[in-house]
């Protein structure tokens, strides 16, 4: 007797996009009733993936069968109609909308036609929230009044409201308690047994191999093992298979001993409800600090906090031995932190503006007299700054928009440069840099901290922090497990850290 085909089967995926292929050529098959748990570091092309069995990207190549039969997910609403449902980490529910509403968002329920509103929707609701085992969420309820557990119910109904038969669930665990984590795997379990499949991710090891049942490793767009037994996969082995890498580092070299003097930067048990809590570190001139992490684990929002971006919930940020004013980025620039964001084309650069106008709008007061700007000043200073960096062309009137990711890079750090900070807080330096650009922004790195800059450094890979920084804080859910000089470090041991530790005594 044949056996049964697998419910998905996703061959040969690729996607592409500008400067970047973000699959290459994945396989994946997911069984109806198991936990298909799917792993791989940050850029490894988890996103993407599930992305494409949403229907929310088409892939380049490939083919998709469900049940056998060769499908083409045009969108996500194709997607739920087969019956496959994804819940994402940011949850996209409706805050001013009630339980009810976004569960039957862009299906209410319908009678002879016409669409049937309020009694038979929460009545509905309220039977799939029995069922998921939380009878106590009121249909009638805002959303935005409920906790992110609780929202996090939601979602399921919203899925299960659809004759769903596969549910995408990307890092579920990462905002519960142990309780909700522990209510979250029985409705899995719950969900399996009724012959529902489910694509789980998690950086959390210790959930996949609780459960688990056959886990596919993504690393650099392709998948490195597929179908591997969850629970009797050794963690060492999971994590080597999420650690080889194709791309070289070639990292400048880094003094043999710290750097002496005062700590420029000093972070004193700083906490934000919710995203980290009681962190400690200290920054010299000179020294590159750098935070590792995964996602959740709050390392760009304590760049952001220290920046004055985020207010503290507690503690304190200070520059030189001065306390600044908690949740100002006027008072943090003013004491001379500069910030280069993750997204620096929506956080960092004026796209439309040229290089000049980029570089020196932190230090406009310099070349404004009287209400006019000084043009030839502006330009001359801009023009030094990025020729110490080096930036490509060398001709600061051109529009940012038209440099490459490491040159738009360059501006940004040649705008601190010109501003004269003491402390520059770098959030994924090369995110967008091609390979051979890297090298160079590491160069650019190093020398600014060996003429006395100080720099606290994020970066979601492993490979950059240990390669770049003199020091690590490794984070794990928002608190320091382990701090050491770089040197004493490899990347297994970070990974190991960061899903596996607890926190340090």
């Amino acid at each position: 007797m044949a056996s049964e085909p697998p419910l998905l089967s996703m061959s040969g995926i690729t996607k592409s996009f500008p400067g970047v292929r973000a699959l290459d050529g994945v396989d994946l098959d997911v069984l109806a009733g198991e936990v298909h748990c799917l792993l791989g570091q940050n850029g490894a092309g988890k996103s993407t993936l599930i992305k494409v069995l949403a229907g929310a990207h088409q892939p380049d190549t490939g083919t998709i069968r469900w049940r056998g039969e060769g499908v083409t997910l045009r969108s996500p609403i194709a997607a739920m109609r087969l019956g496959i449902a994804t819940i994402y980490q940011e949850l996209d529910l409706v805050e001013h909308l009630s339980v009810a509403e976004n569960v039957h968002l862009g299906h209410e329920p319908t009678a002879a036609g016409f669409v049937v509103r309020g009694k038979a929707a929460k009545e509905s609701t309220a039977v799939l929230l029995k069922r998921l085992g939380h009878a106590e969420i009121d249909p009638a309820r805002l959303v935005g009044e409920l906790s992110a557990a609780q929202q996090q119910i939601v979602s399921m109904a919203r899925a299960l409201s659809h004759d769903v038969r596969l549910i995408v669930m990307d890092e579920p665990s990462a905002a519960l308690d142990p309780d909700e984590v522990d209510n979250l795997f029985r409705i899995v379990g719950d969900l399996t047994a009724a012959g529902v499949a489910v694509v789980y991710i998690s950086h959390r090891l210790e959930e996949i191999r609780r459960i688990g049942d056959r886990v596919t490793v993504l690393k650099d767009g392709r998948a490195v093992a597929n179908g591997l037994p969850a629970k009797s996969t050794p963690t060492r082995e999971v994590v080597a298979l999420m650690t080889g890498r194709n791309v070289e580092y070639v990292f400048p070299d880094r003094p043999v001993s710290p750097p002496p003097g005062e700590p420029v930067l000093k972070v004193q048990g700083l906490s934000r409800q919710g995203e980290f809590e009681t962190l400690d570190l200290e920054v010299r001139p000179g020294e590159i600090v750098g935070l590792a992490g995964l996602v959740g684990s709050g390392r760009s929002e304590i760049l952001e906090t220290v920046y004055g971006a985020r207010k503290p919930t507690a503690g304190q940020v200070l520059v030189d031995g001065r306390a600044l004013k908690p949740g100002s980025v006027r008072a943090a620039v003013r004491a001379g932190l500069g910030l280069a964001p993750e997204e620096r084309k929506a956080q960092a650069l004026l796209m439309l503006e040229s290089v000049t106008r980029n570089v020196s709008v932190s230090s406009m007061s310099r070349f404004s007299r009287g209400g006019w700007i000084d043009r030839g000043a502006e330009l001359g200073a801009a023009r030094a700054a990025t020729r110490e960096l080096s930036l490509r062309p060398d001709n600061p009137s051109v529009p940012v928009r038209t440099l490459s990711g490491g040159n738009q890079q360059k501006a940004v750090l040649a705008r601190w440069l010109l501003r004269g900070c003491k402390v520059l807080l770098l959030d994924e330096p090369t995110r967008g840099v091609d390979v051979g650009a890297r090298a160079e922004l590491y160069a650019v790195i190093r020398r600014l901290a060996d003429e006395g800059l100080a720099v606290l450094l994020v970066s979601s890979e492993v490979p950059e922090v240990l390669g770049l920084a003199d020091r690590v804080l490794v984070l794990r859910e928002g608190r320091v497990v382990h701090t050491a000089p770089a040197r004493q470090l490899d990347e297994h041991r970070v990974l190991d850290l960061v899903m596996e530790g607890s926190p340090a005594s």
